[in-house]
This record gives C-alpha cells, structure tokens and sequence, in this order.
C-alpha cells in the first residue's frame, strides 16, 4: 500500500473526506434535474375519493386525502422538492377534528357549498376558487353542514420541515375548538370574487409566464407563494425557468405545459407540477385560471430565486 492510500485510509477511517479526492462532487454548474414533471388528473381521482367516501370515515383516517407522490425513484412522499399537495373531500354532515403542526398549509377549493373551516377560533366558509390558510401552529378543523360534498387541493410544506426537522403536532385536547367566531372575511381567505377583479385590474404578466397574474399575499405564507393567473384561449406563454417549485391547481380551462420533450396535458381539477430550474411553456386551449403555488419566499429568502427565459 501506498503512502497516499495509506493516507486516505486513514481519513476514511475518521469518516472523513479528502475535498481533493470525493467519491461525489459536492458543486456543480447549475441544478439537477430530480422530481419529474407531472399531472395528477382530477377525472382519475374523483371516483377514488368517491369510493373512498364510502369506505373510509373520519373515524378510520383523520383527513380523508389523496397524497400525490411525485414518481421519482426513492420518494416516498412528496410532490415536489419542498411541497406536498393532495386531494382532500368531506363530505355533507362530516366534520374533521382539530389539530395543528408545524407545517403550514393551505387550500384550493374545487367544488362544493357549505363546508366551513376552522382556524385559531375563526370559521369561514370554504367556497369554489377560494384559497384558505392555515398558518403553522394554527388550530384548524373542518366540518360540512351542506348538502354537497366538499373537495379542495391541500398544499404543505411538509417536506421543507422533514428537511429541516422541526416537525411538531398536536391534536385538540377537546376535539374542537370551544371559542368560535364565523366570518364572512378573514385575512387568512382570498376569495375567489377578489381575486378574478384583481385580475380583471392587472396589466399583462411582465415574465410572460402568464397573460396575467397576481399574487394572493406577499407572500401568502413564510415558505409558500400564491398566484393566481388568467390565460385566455390560444395564448401560449414564453419559455421560462425559475429557480422555485411550483404546483398549480386548475380551476378552469383546458391546455398543456411543453418542458424539454415532455408535454403535459392538463384540463379543470388537474393539478401538475413544475420542478424548479426547467424551461416550460403554457400553451392554452380554452379560456383558464390557475392557481399557481410556489417555494419562492424559500428561494427568495437565501438569495437563490432567479428567472431565466428562453432567449437569454
């Protein structure tokens, strides 16, 4: 043996690593590419959460939801990088009992009237296009008084908080909060009718990403953004990478997003996911709202977040 094998035996041996001789590069240029791409299609779902309605109550699963696990190999869980979304119903007469965590939430309504949630003693009702949210350690619960059954779109940022190891979660002591107040508004709801105005208001989306787009909060949420956006048939956006995750949620509309040789086809109820740092472009059939969520205070925080077109 060597007197330079000798040397990294014995570095290895203090599990130690020479930064001249690495089993792996720890830089590189510019991101890897590693959660894929992807579309979760609503007209897959809806008889699931259907059936699901049937077979599971709320006293076998505290939250009836879908996680949409990202296919990439390894992963276990999440949707992209630092966000998990999922499909979530309730149904008329259900109620899911109060608990908090760490992890921040929010919710994109897809359908339904007369569900309500609740946040730290503030009960607003839960209406199509709404996002609602659910700040870290905020007592939440649910409950539908209606006769039709509630769907929404969950999106945490649980994985951030599996990275960080912050998890925390506590169950209410008496199931539901006792002190109550309902009403009509609330900082932590941006209702749908609010945010089309604000659309019908805004200029054109300076990046192109969109037709138009405006942001539900500044940001919404410490880890999460929301956007919302209109494109109107036959718009196609420029090509495009940010240095953030994106989820999007459709609330209306039909088209597809073209990343590298993938097209991803997407129509109302879809929810897709862009990973961060790939070229996309929206190409829209039909006349379309989405509602975009994002890492980007994350990336914005440490000075990561840039965006990148095509021509640059």
């Amino acid at each position: 043996m060597s007197d330079l094998e000798k040397l990294y035996a014995s570095i290895y041996g203090l599990h130690m690593e020479g930064g001249w001789h690495r089993k792996a590069p720890a830089l590189w240029a510019e991101p890897r590419e590693n959660f894929l791409p992807y579309v979760w299609r609503y007209q897959d779902v809806r008889p699931i959460l259907d059936q699901a309605g049937e077979l599971v109550d709320h006293t076998l699963a505290d939250r009836r939801n879908l996680t949409l696990t990202n296919p990439v190999e390894g992963n276990l869980y999440a949707t992209a990088k630092t966000m998990v979304a999922a499909y979530q119903s309730l149904l008329p007469g259900e109620a899911a009992d109060s608990h908090r965590h760490t992890p921040n939430a929010l919710r994109i309504i897809l359908e339904g009237r007369g569900s309500y949630t609740v946040v730290n003693g503030t009960r607003v009702e839960m209406r199509p296009g709404d996002v609602l949210l659910t700040p870290s350690w905020a007592w939440h619960s649910h409950d539908n008084v209606g006769q039709e059954e509630c769907v929404w779109i969950d999106v945490l940022d649980v994985p951030f908080v599996h990275l960080l190891e912050p998890m925390f979660f506590e169950r209410h002591p008496d199931k539901f909060e006792k002190e109550v107040v309902s009403a009509e508004t609330s900082p932590l709801a941006w209702r749908w009718e609010d945010s089309l105005r604000r659309l019908d208001e805004v200029g054109p989306d300076p990046l192109g990403r969109a037709e138009r787009e405006v942001e539900l909060g500044s940001p919404a949420m410490s880890t999460m953004a929301v956007h919302a956006q209109r494109m109107s048939a036959e718009f196609a956006s420029a090509p495009t990478r940010t240095m953030s995750n994106a989820i999007y949620a459709v609330l209306e509309g039909k088209g597809r997003t073209t990343l590298g040789d993938e097209t991803l086809s997407w129509q109302r109820g879809d929810v897709f996911l862009i990973p961060a740092w790939r070229y996309f472009r929206h190409e829209v059939e039909e006349n379309t709202h989405l509602i975009r969520v994002s890492d980007e205070p994350i990336m914005r925080a440490f000075n990561f977040l840039r965006t990148q077109s095509a021509a640059a």
